[in-house]
């Protein structure tokens, strides 16, 4: 029998605290999604005035930090013509996002989530979901 961990409804809220606290100190309006292990969506929250575009990009950029156990941001820099994983961003229907943003979440060196953030430039997004993740580590 395997033992999954796994973000709780919890620990998605103290993620969603930490992201919409940075969002509200740089003054963008973010959409932040948290998801499992396994891409599904444990919790979703748009800011006031976050983009409509935000909030389906928010969510693929956590469905594919969780499910590629990677950042969004590797896939960005390494995603382009000559490389060899160029063309992955049209998997999964096109839900694999490589726009910076989607970082998973770690517990005791297991990752148990994933956040995605979108809403500003990518280095904003990016900038929030590493505040969110220092947050709940802190917590």
């Amino acid at each position: 029998m395997l033992s999954i961990e796994r973000l709780s409804l919890e620990d998605s809220q103290v993620l969603m605290e930490g992201a919409t606290e940075k969002a509200n100190e740089i003054g963008v309006p973010m959409c932040i999604a948290i998801v499992d292990e396994s891409g599904n969506l444990v919790a979703f929250h748009r800011m006031d005035g976050g983009k409509i575009l935000s909030v389906r990009l928010s969510q693929d950029k956590a469905f594919t930090a969780a499910i590629s156990r990677r950042p969004t941001s590797f896939y960005n820099e390494n995603a382009v013509p000559g490389n060899l994983t160029n063309g992955i961003q049209s998997t999964w229907d096109g839900r694999f996002s490589i726009v910076g943003g989607g970082i998973p979440v770690e517990a005791d060196g297991t990752i148990v989530g994933a956040i995605g953030i979108s809403g500003g430039m990518p280095e904003q997004d990016i900038e929030c979901a590493e505040a969110a993740i220092a947050y709940f580590n802190e917590g």
